[in-house]
């Protein structure tokens, strides 16, 4: 049997900004922004370039409840865990993005990690993982 999670949805207050975000400051690649004329909303996908892994729908809140979890989806804990291949990179590109950083890169025994904001203030690790932590070397297969 094989399965995997392709879609996380990300709850958002707009479409287009959102897309501004994550595509111009992030550098993240637009997959899919196709219109649901059925339920009037748009299916909207990203992901990190050249990510095979989960990618994220961008879903706009349509119910007061929906739009209460914006920038709160997990109360305070990071949400989502960006791996990349050089922290150092990307964590300076953010910067010079304006991507608002809550602790600076640290090392610890997993690898180096940062924790940055999205637009609506989900938390988000930034991490390099060391060559031999089981997820780098599920990521490497």
């Amino acid at each position: 049997m094989q399965q995997n999670i392709i879609y996380i949805a990300l709850v958002v207050k707009d479409y287009d900004e959102a897309i501004d975000f994550y595509v111009n400051k992030l550098k993240f690649e637009l997959i899919e922004d196709s219109y649901q004329p059925a339920q009037d909303k748009r299916w909207v996908v990203i992901a990190p370039p050249n990510s095979t892994g989960a990618t994220i729908l961008l879903a706009k809140a349509s119910k007061p409840e929906q739009s209460d979890a914006i920038g709160n989806q997990t109360g305070g804990r990071v949400f989502l865990f960006l791996s990349t291949d050089d922290l150092w990179r990307d964590y300076h590109s953010m910067k010079a993005n304006n991507i608002k950083f809550i602790r600076e890169p640290q090392e610890q025994e997993y690898g180096t990690v940062a924790v940055f904001e999205d637009l609506y203030g989900n938390l988000w690790d930034l991490l390099q993982l060391n060559p031999n932590h089981p997820m780098a070397l599920r990521l490497a297969r």
